[in-house]
């Protein structure tokens, strides 16, 4: 995944996170125990800051573990983060450890995805939401936006599509704001450009549902309240979800830092007992 940056020097570059972040030179220097004229000096290139330097101010300016990289090479200095193929014999306790959390979260729905949302793993319950999607969303590597948002794919079945495509829209971009990936960028533009599925323009997920009953639309009416949940039909029935999105705590390579766990919770016993039905 490439990255777009300001500048080219490692001055310029910090310059452009703490001005994102709007912190003022004086509160990152409090922050990271240094003086404001010492950054000053090295946003304009007068002084050149140390590993230990860049690292310290990158953590208070959180930015992105690969990032951090960028700017270790741009101040001359090698990279810290190692960044390892995900089928890499090195990362097999990593894959162990995404597959045993996928399998006891079952039979609810649940991923694990890249900092451009290919998938790296899933469970049997995402696998059962997802039945329908085309075969040709599916072959590798899959792209989970692009399974849900493409009009072929899950967003027929979403009855909330307008929320939750907007969600996940600004999802992404609040993601390029943070990463400033260009790799992430191109994919916004094409799933945004995606026309939506036939006979949902106007869905608001207002509407009743078949299979849904009164208890399913009263639970998502509910939930509207504090959290949008994802109504998506299966089998005649309409499932509600809420998702969280989990990140691995101070990760030291850049594609561990890049993963993301995304749960769904069953909102309602229908659903619950639906999954439970469907996967045992």
């Amino acid at each position: 995944m490439t990255s777009r940056t300001s500048g080219t020097g490692v001055g310029p570059r910090l310059r452009s996170w703490r001005e994102q972040r709007r912190i003022s030179q004086l509160e990152l220097a409090l922050r990271a125990g240094s003086s404001a004229r010492h950054i000053s000096f090295v946003e304009t290139g007068r002084s050149r800051p140390s590993e230990e330097m860049i690292l310290r101010l990158s953590e208070h300016l959180d930015v992105p573990v690969r990032e951090r990289n960028a700017l270790l090479l741009a101040a001359g200095y090698a990279p810290r983060f190692s960044e390892t193929a995900m089928d890499d014999p090195s990362m097999a306790m990593v894959r162990e450890a995404l597959e045993r959390l996928l399998r006891g979260y079952e039979p609810y729905p649940a991923l694990v995805v890249d900092g451009t949302y290919t998938l790296v793993a899933a469970n049997r319950g995402l696998a059962l939401i997802m039945e329908g999607v085309p075969e040709h969303l599916l072959v590798p590597p899959v792209n989970a936006m692009r399974v849900i948002l493409h009009p072929e794919g899950a967003a027929g079945r979403i009855r909330n599509f307008r929320q939750w495509r907007a969600h996940l829209l600004d999802q992404m971009e609040r993601q390029i704001a943070l990463d400033r990936s260009d790799a992430l960028r191109a994919l916004y533009e094409e799933v945004a450009a995606y026309p939506p599925p036939e006979g949902r323009e106007e869905s608001d997920g207002a509407e009743g549902g078949d299979g849904g009953g009164d208890a399913g639309d009263a639970a998502a009416f509910a939930l509207g309240n504090f959290a949008l949940p994802l109504r998506i039909e299966h089998g005649g029935q309409v499932l509600t979800f809420l998702s969280s999105i989990s990140t691995f705590n101070t990760p030291m390579d850049v594609t561990v830092a890049e993963l993301a766990i995304e749960t769904f919770l069953p909102a309602d016993p229908a659903t619950a007992k639906y999954l439970m039905s469907a996967l045992g």
